[in-house]
């Protein structure tokens, strides 16, 4: 839907529609604590969630509201103090940040505006509404912010608070490795209207023939490495990882127990061995690929993989074709609270045979963050650029946790090779030898 040509009458409804998904999903996921709950840090590495609320508000209240409308400030007092770059989240519990209700408030009244101004912009003249892109821009943040949100709720302690039904069984066994030919694709997108700064622009990448896992590396497979020593014998780990597990007393996934059990949104559980693994670094994700004896994708080969059709050398928009994913194809929108087992999304499948590639879990790769040939910041260079470097790793795909308006076949994810509370897993990959030419 958010392909560029669409007339200005469907793209106000489209992103009318995109705007009041992302707030119910806010009020859901701040609705369910209570307001002690809401001012509380759950973990150093996460804002309170009272916090993560107002924000989204001030975001939407800067671009849309002032710079897209040219509106007087509804709360410019507060604009230091949803800075994500001024304030690191172990600090924000101390700023004098709007109470829950006070926040409550302010995102309705930015909210009512902004759904008034949607009815009447000019969506084309300038960059920032072309397409109505500085509304997808506002969208897909609050969608990020509702899934980091969501990867707080993992991190607090007590009682449940969140429900939802179960991912769907396997629809049919799924395990080995893919065949991906060598030979150029066309990487990024410069079509995808409201694609991000980072994705852009669509250039050629001559990708070397190579074999990827036909899915996520599950509980069960991962067990096997801890089963066999993997955590206790540095001949997997870079020297930088096992310097990490070390200092981190990494044992198993965040979030496993001994006992064979973990701990998911405040219940706890058997582990699911067809289920993909979660909540592991690339530091873990490294050394189980070197312990198998391969290697973590590059981001070419990842995109290469999911988008790719080999029968018109055409790259889609998804796997399985151009349309926007629904809940046949893959994983996403906090439908379910735990990643589908492997097999359960045989319409979401590529191709070449590659399965779950959209939702269910980031998948790491083994690329640093980076822009595309070409790349031109916008609409601010914080969103990316400042990212730029050897100290980010991309992970891609999307998660259970991860709404559609925020993944696509070009969506580009990075975090710290440390990070682990992020719903974050991997498939593995490896150079193809001479004697398998793959045409």
């Amino acid at each position: 839907m958010t392909q560029a040509g669409v007339r200005p009458d469907r793209l106000r409804e489209h992103a009318a529609a995109g705007l009041d998904r992302a707030r119910d999903r806010s009020i859901a996921l701040t609705d369910a604590v209570d307001d002690d709950d809401l001012v509380r840090q759950h973990s150093p590495l996460m804002s309170p969630l009272v916090w993560d609320l107002a924000h989204v508000g001030n975001q939407e209240e800067l671009w849309l509201v002032r710079d897209v409308g040219g509106r007087e400030p509804i709360r410019a007092d507060i604009d230091n103090l949803y800075d994500a770059f001024k304030h690191p989240r172990g600090d924000r519990p101390a700023l004098p940040l709007l109470g829950p209700a006070e926040a409550r408030a302010y995102v309705r009244s930015v909210r009512g505006q902004v759904l008034d101004l949607l009815d009447t912009v000019d969506l084309e003249g300038r960059p920032l509404v072309e397409q109505g892109f500085a509304f997808g821009m506002i969208i897909q943040h609050e969608q990020q912010h509702d899934e980091t949100m969501l990867a707080t709720h993992q991190l607090r302690e007590g009682d449940p608070v969140l429900v939802a039904a179960p991912p769907p069984a396997a629809a049919r066994p799924v395990a080995g490795e893919v065949a991906v030919p060598g030979g150029p694709f066309t990487m990024g997108t410069s079509l995808e209207a409201w694609a991000l700064d980072n994705e852009r622009p669509a250039h050629t990448v001559d990708v070397p023939a190579f074999w990827i896992d036909r899915a996520p590396v599950t509980n069960g497979q991962y067990q096997a490495f801890i089963d066999a020593g993997g955590y206790d014998n540095p001949r997997w780990w870079s020297p930088a990882g096992w310097e990490h597990r070390r200092a981190a007393g990494l044992a198993r996934p965040m979030h496993w127990h001994v006992d064979g059990t973990y701990t998911r949104f405040g219940r706890r559980e058997p582990i699911v061995a067809d289920e993909p693994v979660v909540h592991v670094c690339w530091y873990e994700a490294q050394a189980y690929a070197a312990w198998v004896g391969r290697r973590l994708p590059t981001e070419a080969e990842w995109e290469k993989a999911a988008r790719f059709d080999p029968a018109t050398g055409r790259s889609r928009r998804f796997p399985w074709g151009d349309d926007d994913p629904d809940e046949q194809h893959a994983n996403l929108g906090q439908r379910h609270l735990a990643p589908a087992p492997v097999g359960a999304y045989p319409a979401g499948a590529s191709p070449l045979g590659v399965h779950q590639l959209i939702g269910d879990v980031w998948e790491w790769t083994s690329s640093t963050f980076r822009g595309y040939p070409g790349f031109t910041a916008f609409p601010y260079r914080e969103y990316s650029e400042v990212f730029f470097g050897d100290n980010y790793r991309v992970l891609r795909g999307g998660s259970f946790g991860t709404d559609p308006a925020a993944c696509r076949g070009t969506f580009r994810n990075w975090d710290y090779p440390i990070r682990r509370q992020i719903f974050s897993g991997f498939r593995t990959a490896r150079d193809a030898r001479p004697e398998e030419e793959l045409a």
